[in-house]
């Protein structure tokens, strides 16, 4: 007899990801006064602390510092914030990992989807901001379309390899909370890449470093009115479909061993 995971269909399992994804979001917003506004004022506290801590304290000579950050910080925080969550969600779903017909990339799918319908509303609110502030719309902002969807992949990528590196050990918890905390220093949230001057030193930084590149790309997009560098994209693009590939194919071979993983704990 076949199990429900051999008969779900895709579209099966994007509406489970998504109901799932709703349902905790309204739960989420519910535990809090402000709710929902949560999702626009929590990125922005963060925003706040860096720019008085890099503008006023040590006198950032960046121009447009404020709007360079926002773009930087807005698209990190959804990177982060979903790898994060990611990474707890199959420990933390040990009543899902119970039904061993059930696939094991649903509970990190949920989360980051939930990160998605967070980072649309941030994105929504950033897009009018920079509007308000003289940065015009143009044909250049069409770009964030393949962006974020590049972006996406990359965040779901990594977050299910980061859910099943911490099924092996919980160790990995702390370790990919410290490793996002490094990346928030390399990947030019605070800085501008182009200030490198070792050609070398920036084009390995952003190869290593797919998350640096889309904020690069971001900001040439949204505050400069110019297209991104497309070779700079097809080689993010290639590293992310590359850990998609790795992750779906651990996924398929390690379903019941993550189901006996999480709920022997």
């Amino acid at each position: 007899m076949k199990t429900r995971e051999s008969v779900l269909t895709f579209s099966q399992i994007i509406t489970l990801v998504d109901t799932l994804a709703r349902f905790h979001l309204k739960g989420e917003a519910q535990q809090y006064l402000l709710g929902y506004f949560w999702w626009i004022l929590e990125p922005l506290l963060y925003v706040a602390v860096f720019y008085i801590v890099f503008e006023k304290l040590l006198q950032n000579r960046q121009p447009d510092f404020l709007y360079f950050l926002m773009v930087g910080k807005l698209t990190f925080i959804w990177f982060s914030k979903s790898i994060n969550q990611a990474a707890n969600s199959l420990d933390g779903s040990k009543g899902l990992m119970a039904q061993l017909n059930l696939r094991k990339e649903i509970p990190p799918l949920a989360v980051i989807q939930q990160g998605f319908y967070r980072q649309f509303v941030v994105f929504g609110f950033l897009l009018i901001f920079l509007v308000f502030n003289g940065y015009a719309v143009n044909a250049a902002w069409w770009w964030l379309i393949p962006l974020i969807l590049v972006q996406a992949l990359l965040t779901i990528g990594v977050g299910l390899l980061a859910a099943l590196l911490v099924c092996v050990r919980l160790d990995f918890r702390l370790l990919i909370q410290l490793a996002t905390v490094f990346l928030l220093f390399m990947s030019g949230v605070f800085w501008d890449l182009n200030a490198i001057t070792d050609e070398r030193l920036r084009h390995w930084l952003m190869v290593l470093n797919p998350l640096a590149t889309l904020i690069d790309a971001y900001r040439q997009v949204l505050m400069l009115g110019a297209s991104p560098n497309v070779g700079k994209l097809g080689w993010v693009l290639a590293e992310t479909l590359l850990l998609l590939f790795l992750a779906l194919f651990a996924y398929h071979h390690l379903q019941f061993w993550v189901a006996r993983k999480v709920v022997s704990r």
